[in-house]
């Protein structure tokens, strides 16, 4: 199976370096010039490899947004900066923090380190009524029949966030700002949406959900 890396580097020689030595190791690798589009490219991605310094939006914003959509995601942090704040402050949501220069085989040896770290999750599913969900995995399977659940990005980043908070309240505004990232609009019908088609995905009978429960006028839980 591929292991598709996210590239986030601005460099364009730092970074056609970077991506060559990845895929002579057998990587698929997305490679971004800046992080506008980061969290709509991170789907069915194993791994994000950031650098702080980019155009617009800096790394370390861009990582934070990434954490909030794809936690399961482990983040390697690229940068000159050796700060110690500096690395502080990518290590509050970053995996790991690496300073430049770098050899690439360091690199490699890095990410090989947090794929096998993430990966070990994966054999402690969480249950949830008649679900086993692996959240480093992105993958859901239905007990009831042995089938595997597909969801779409949203739909799992929702799943797994009120997965996260079991047994609480969470509201529109929490979930949406999230998933999404951005602040969420009054009237928006967005989550709505999206809350509807996965009820027809996850639940024995959507019309009746047991799993996702609506609490009218303030959000949505998942019943501890």
């Amino acid at each position: 199976m591929i292991t598709t890396l996210l590239y986030i580097e601005d460099d364009q020689e730092i970074g056609s370096f970077v991506v060559e030595h990845l895929r002579a190791h057998q990587y698929e690798v997305k490679w971004l010039r800046s992080g506008d589009r980061a969290t709509e490219e991170v789907e069915n991605c194993s791994l994000i490899i950031l650098d702080v310094m980019l155009p617009g939006l800096d790394g370390f914003t861009v990582g934070q947004r990434l954490k909030k959509v794809a936690p399961s995601i482990p983040i390697l942090m690229l940068s000159a900066r050796t700060a110690i704040d500096d690395k502080l402050q990518g290590l509050q949501f970053a995996d790991d923090y690496v300073t430049k220069p770098f050899h690439p085989d360091e690199l490699i040896a890095r990410i090989e380190v947090l794929l096998r770290r993430s990966s070990t999750f994966s054999n402690v599913p969480t249950n949830v009524k008649h679900l086993l969900v692996y959240e480093a995995e992105n993958r859901i399977v239905n007990t009831d029949n042995e089938e595997e659940i597909t969801l779409s990005g949203k739909q799992f980043h929702i799943f797994m966030y009120l997965i996260r908070h079991l047994g609480q309240i969470m509201t529109k505004e929490q979930i949406y700002e999230s998933v999404w990232g951005e602040s969420y609009l009054e009237g928006d019908k967005t989550l709505m949406v999206h809350i509807r088609y996965l009820r027809e995905k996850i639940e024995r009978d959507p019309a009746s959900p047991e799993i996702i429960e609506t609490i009218r006028g303030l959000g949505y839980r998942i019943r501890g």
